[in-house]
């Protein structure tokens, strides 16, 4: 039978650049997974311009048990990328995952199980740090990479969504231009408004605790300039996304509030940053990321664009 005419339940959807050995991981614990009834596909996304994964996924699509289709985007830009596995996706679902992160076993039976239970229509599960060999004993301590994690069935707002781990009705992804805005394909945050959008609609966006997967900290990651560049790039991103639905009086209004509170906000946070110093690394870090929060915040607001997926 041709695969193009096989129904697809789930289609897992990754966007890689320049890491065929991770993707390689990430493929083979794909297909350890227990699938029972489901019907699945694997869909990715080659981002580098210079096509360097497609070689790598011809090889594992001949020996994949799992249909794989692989689509070459020469543009950088991530939003392109996740767009070309939307719609190329067969499945009714899409389940996204990144290229850096390994699932732990069960990892789709429970964000089925958790969707069909509370008629979800989106499922997102923990991002764990994996951390390298060497990693500092004050980052590990400090839960820099540690992200909220919630009780199964918790409704989640646009704080908790990001596109590392989560199971999504493909129609609603449908209905929506793009889906993802290319305009922040560039700077990140294209997901944020993306869900943002689904629970304006009315989207049931709830938590599954037991689908986690693990995400390789790589050195350069566990640094505290890298720190600081997230920090200041989420600020960008959560301006942009407050922002986005609004026009006219609305828009300047909530403008003005954002920025004389990202401005208070960071002259608190460099005070006690500064206050911490001499007694603890990780509090000072802390505090210092609240700051380079707000800085972000209001370089957007000036428009300034800080762009991460650079390439």
């Amino acid at each position: 039978m041709n695969p193009s005419h096989t129904a697809v339940d789930i289609s897992i959807c990754i966007c890689t650049y320049k890491r065929p050995a991770q993707l390689q991981i990430l493929l083979e614990a794909i297909t350890r997974q227990e699938r029972h009834d489901l019907r699945l596909e694997i869909v990715v996304a080659d981002n580098d311009p210079a096509g360097s994964a497609l070689e790598h996924l011809e090889l594992f699509a001949a020996s994949l048990p799992l249909p794989l289709q692989s689509r070459h985007v020469t543009t950088p830009n991530i939003a392109l990328a996740r767009n070309a596995t939307v719609h190329a996706a067969r499945g009714d679902w899409i389940l996204f995952v990144d290229d850096d992160e390994e699932p732990d076993p069960g990892w789709i039976t429970a964000l089925v199980r958790t969707q069909r239970a509370h008629q979800a229509d989106a499922v997102f599960g923990p991002v764990l740090p994996r951390y390298a060999r060497g990693t500092p004993g004050w980052m590990r301590a400090g839960g820099f990479f540690d992200r909220p994690r919630h009780a199964t069935g918790t409704r989640i707002g646009v704080g908790d969504t990001r596109t590392g781990n989560v199971l999504v009705r493909r129609q609603l992804l449908l209905e929506l231009p793009g889906p993802f805005d290319e305009a922040y394909g560039r700077t990140g945050g294209s997901d944020t408004i993306l869900f943002g959008q689904l629970l304006a609609r009315g989207a049931v966006l709830v938590w599954c605790d037991e689908a986690a997967v693990r995400e390789d900290v790589p050195p350069d990651r566990a640094t505290l300039r890298w720190l600081l560049q997230r920090s200041f790039r989420g600020g960008q991103s959560f301006v942009r996304s407050e922002l986005q639905p609004l026009t006219g009086r609305k828009r300047l209004a909530r403008l003005l509030y954002l920025g004389v509170r990202a401005l208070l906000q960071l002259l608190i946070a460099a005070l006690l940053a500064l206050g911490w110093l001499p007694f603890s690394r990780i509090r000072a870090a802390t505090w210092l990321r609240t700051a380079a929060a707000q800085m972000g915040k209001l370089s957007s607001l000036a428009g300034h664009r800080y762009q991460e997926y650079r390439h």
